[in-house]
């Protein structure tokens, strides 16, 4: 499967190691962004939700050159430096993903990269049309069919989650 990155040019990318983005398939990771601008700099200094509000533009501008939208983000993480912000940076998430809903989690850190940076945002989409056109998961099977069962129709030992197996009827009624 392809893989596909997605860079802004920043020094940090290059210097850390990392990719602002990353699509395999029909899943596309961003990195955790930040509230900078086109020029590096930080935008809403001592403003967590003007931070947000830019953080989540930048996101949206990753996946867009990953090929996917804000519609597609099934996750989205928050760190922050002062939960305390958390009505104003949950009011600009709300204004961006309000009818998206994805799940989210909202965590509370001692800092992040720049002391003056209040909010870190990382997003996980899966693309729907990439997801319905052929694109798989790994598990699977490499049989075609989509329920694990063996297209004759047999017995299939799968593992329970004590760790033990179970006979599975895989046949049709």
């Amino acid at each position: 499967m392809d893989r596909q990155h997605v860079s802004t040019g920043t020094e940090w990318e290059s210097a850390v190691g990392y990719s602002r983005a990353v699509r395999v398939g029909p899943h596309v990771h961003v990195a955790g962004t930040t509230a900078t601008d086109a020029a590096g700099e930080l935008v809403g200094r001592g403003d967590p939700g003007e931070q947000t509000r830019q953080a989540l533009e930048n996101v949206a501008r990753a996946l867009d050159e990953a090929g996917a939208s804000i519609e597609d983000v099934v996750r989205t993480r928050l760190y922050v430096t002062d939960v305390e912000d958390w009505e104003a940076i949950g009011e600009a998430h709300a204004a961006v993903f309000g009818a998206v809903r994805p799940a989210t989690s909202m965590v509370e850190v001692a800092r992040l990269i720049d002391s003056a940076m209040c909010v870190e945002i990382e997003a996980t989409a899966i693309v729907a049309d990439a997801a319905t056109d052929g694109a798989r998961d790994d598990d699977t099977p490499d049989d075609g069919t989509a329920d694990g069962s063996t297209p004759d129709g047999s017995t299939v030992d799968c593992s329970t989650i004590d760790g033990s197996t179970a006979a599975v009827d895989a046949g049709t009624e």
